[in-house]
């Protein structure tokens, strides 16, 4: 099949504690799990979008125009959050053209699509401002989109990042005044051992 240049919308979508989850509870888990992320990304696309492959833990969707994208993202994210246990999605996109070649797609919209991705950190918009990203040469500007479904009221179990309901939680500790859930006893235990390990790791700097 020839090559032939198309606009599309790009979007990059990972879970967000991928790694910590693959160290704490091994491959086996992890490629379950990815399974399972890779079967809501396919529930979430709608006609004219395509999930074009998966790239790690990551999944890369090609939308018609932006605002399909953002539904289809949206679907994905309240699918993850509704899912018990599962960790949370994060993504990136960019709209713009680039080359359609063999069931792929290549070029400078894609590779910076890939590029917000990486900075994303979770249909309110904020303005993040200018950025500038890596192998790209002019800064950015960036935009984060919250979108409208409402935050999960699970805890993040801080070895694994999964989600965990308190109530069905495997165990508790109290650290510095703030009680963490877990998962599973392992977790426990490898908290126990070592916290500010996991507290540095999720962003919180002992004081």
């Amino acid at each position: 099949m020839g090559a032939e240049t198309v606009k599309r919308t790009f979007s990059f979508v990972d879970l967000a504690g991928f790694t910590a989850l693959t160290e704490a509870h091994g491959d086996l888990d992890a490629v379950d799990l990815l399974d399972r992320f890779v079967g809501l990304a396919r529930e979430s696309v709608s006609a004219g979008d395509e999930l074009v492959k998966t790239i790690g833990d990551a999944v890369m969707l090609a939308s018609p125009g932006p605002g399909a994208a953002v539904a289809a993202l949206a679907g994905l994210w309240e699918r993850c959050s509704e899912t018990s246990g599962f960790l949370l999605p994060r993504a990136g996109a960019h709209h713009g053209p680039a080359i359609s070649r063999d069931g792929d797609y290549l070029g400078a919209t894609v590779n910076l699509a890939a590029r917000v991705a990486a900075k994303a950190s979770g249909l309110e918009v904020a303005e993040l401002g200018s950025h500038r990203l890596r192998n790209v040469g002019v800064p950015v500007e960036l935009f984060e989109i919250h979108f409208g479904v409402s935050e999960p009221s699970d805890v993040i179990d801080p070895v694994c990042r999964m989600r965990v309901e308190p109530e069905r939680a495997a165990g508790s500790l109290c650290y510095e005044g703030q009680r963490f859930w877990f998962c599973s006893m392992p977790c426990v235990a490898a908290f126990a051992a070592d916290p500010a390990r996991y507290l540095i790791s999720a962003g919180r700097k002992r004081v």
